[in-house]
């Protein structure tokens, strides 16, 4: 390996023939940790793949470690490992979002969401136009919220497979927007309030269980024309690749299938669902295992917002409130921009001190490695799909308190549909009794009880899909398959790369 001319990782190129995935990963937390391991589960199955992460990305996670990101390489150890995990081979590589590496992304949303919109196509099709040396041989995976990637792979002539890290009832919605719209249920100074049921594989679903931004009359955001543009260019997808279990949504897939080929290949996660091979934190982790080995089984109550998503000092607060007097054991994870970057320290005024000896505040934590503790009984969360995912196969059950985008309607496949979990307040309406409350119930007692056993099933239902014959296992096979024959066969008839093969 070579050293680039940003002084980073620069990989060679795959050669004529190969087949060739380029995986190009969204430079958001909750999204990168899915697209990481689908990149090694198609290395595994022999795949040359070329990963592209951004510049920014790379020196956050480079500097959670405390790694020089100068020739820093993530996925060494992945390569390094026994037992034939990557029979291909991973590159990567790394483009611009078009903002100082620097910035502060999550300060500065806006202007970061506006350069995804219009800086960062022109830097990936650059990268591509290098590394895209036999088309017909390579198919393009990215982030169905890309708004480039159907454009970009019909210009280089290769397949584009969009990868949906979101529940596929998400997907479902955002691409029949033009239905919720021409409902009045969406784009009008007053949305309809009667349930909806018009949607082809949703037989009902309540207004305010839409993602956010679909309960929004202002749609001129930036965030909405992300959404408008990369649905359109979802349309022109080859193949959709879904994280979620068919088991799960089984008339949405359906639904969804009878237009384009859509696998659902879901729960990914890293291989023995443990600390990933390939570090994908953008903060640096605190170890916890001692302090959880010190507690109870089923104690402790863990606590997280995710990775991106913004709560109100108010909301902290009472949440804070409602921990404390509900007398639980917790791990809170607290990241420094919770509140915003300008407030590093949003607890309570003596909260450190009251709940002395039975909780622990940390910035960041391995999620998988605390959720698999014997002594974590509950999940306080955002409803962010990576952690519910992991909350089910850890046989946690969830109390749901979503803060904005898909996290809404997540909420409503834990609570009504799978039962797996509880509600906690709404959108700006949090209070420290509820709280209390409802700790009590998913903590001890008969409700948690009932909700431990529909987290059990969640888990079986998982674990089945990924077993061998099971549904997720059979759906990445007949992706594979049909990738495969359609690059092998690709390549093989092209008469430019046959002659430049003999």
């Amino acid at each position: 390996m070579a050293q680039g001319a940003a002084g980073v990782v620069e990989t060679t190129r795959h050669g004529v023939g190969t087949l060739h995935a380029v995986v190009v990963a969204y430079p958001l937390q909750g999204h990168i940790i899915p697209v990481v391991h689908l990149a090694l589960r198609l290395a595994a199955r022999g795949f040359a793949v070329t990963f592209v992460s951004t510049e920014a990305v790379h020196a956050q996670t480079a500097r959670a470690l405390g790694v020089d990101p100068d020739g820093y390489d993530p996925f060494a150890a992945a390569r390094a490992q026994e037992e034939g995990l990557l029979l291909g081979d991973v590159s990567y590589e790394l483009v611009s979002d078009g903002l100082p590496v620097g910035c502060d992304r999550s300060l500065h949303h806006d202007d970061f969401m506006d350069a995804l919109f219009h800086a960062l196509p022109a830097h990936v099709e650059q990268l591509l136009r290098r590394v895209v040396v036999d088309p017909g041989a390579t198919f393009l995976v990215a982030d169905t919220f890309f708004v480039w990637p159907a454009t970009l792979a019909r210009r280089l002539g290769v397949a584009y497979v969009s990868f949906w890290t979101e529940p596929a009832l998400i997907f479902n919605l955002y691409y029949h927007i033009d239905l919720l719209t021409q409902n009045g249920h969406f784009r009008c100074s007053e949305p309809r309030k009667d349930t909806i049921t018009y949607i082809p594989g949703v037989a009902s679903i309540e207004p305010n269980e839409l993602m956010s931004y679909l309960q929004e009359t202002d749609t001129t955001s930036v965030v909405h024309r992300i959404i408008f543009k990369a649905f359109d260019e979802a349309r022109g997808a080859n193949y959709v690749l879904c994280n979620t279990v068919e088991e799960l949504e089984p008339s949405t897939i359906a639904a969804l299938r009878a237009d384009r080929p859509f696998y659902a290949v879901g729960p990914i996660f890293p291989a023995g669902f443990a600390r990933s091979a390939v570090a994908t934190s953008m903060w640096a982790e605190s170890d916890c295992s001692r302090w959880l080995d010190a507690q109870p089984p089923g104690s402790v109550l863990y606590i997280s917002f995710g990775s991106y998503a913004h709560v109100t000092r108010q909301e902290l607060h009472e949440i804070a409130g409602g921990v404390l007097a509900s007398g639980a054991r917790f791990l809170w994870v607290m990241r420094p921009d919770i509140v915003s970057s300008d407030d590093p320290d949003p607890l309570p005024e003596g909260f450190a001190d009251a709940a002395a000896g039975r909780g622990l505040v940390v910035q960041w934590c391995c999620q998988v490695e605390v959720l698999s503790h014997a002594a974590v009984g509950g999940f306080l969360t955002h409803c962010g799909w990576n952690s519910i995912l992991e909350s089910a196969w850890a046989g946690v059950p969830m109390l749901c308190f979503p803060l904005l985008t898909d996290q809404l309607t997540n909420r409503r496949l834990v609570v009504r549909e799978w039962r797996a979990g509880v509600s906690i307040g709404d959108r700006g309406a949090v209070r420290a009794d509820e709280v209390k409350a409802r700790i009590e119930g998913v903590m001890g007692g008969e409700d948690g009880a009932k909700l431990r056993e529909q987290v059990k099933k969640l888990r079986g239902t998982l674990e089945a899909a990924v077993a061998p014959g099971g549904s997720s296992r059979r759906s990445f096979d007949e992706f594979v398959d049909e990738l495969k024959r359609r690059c092998g066969a690709e390549a093989a008839t092209d008469p430019k790369l046959v002659a430049d093969r003999s």
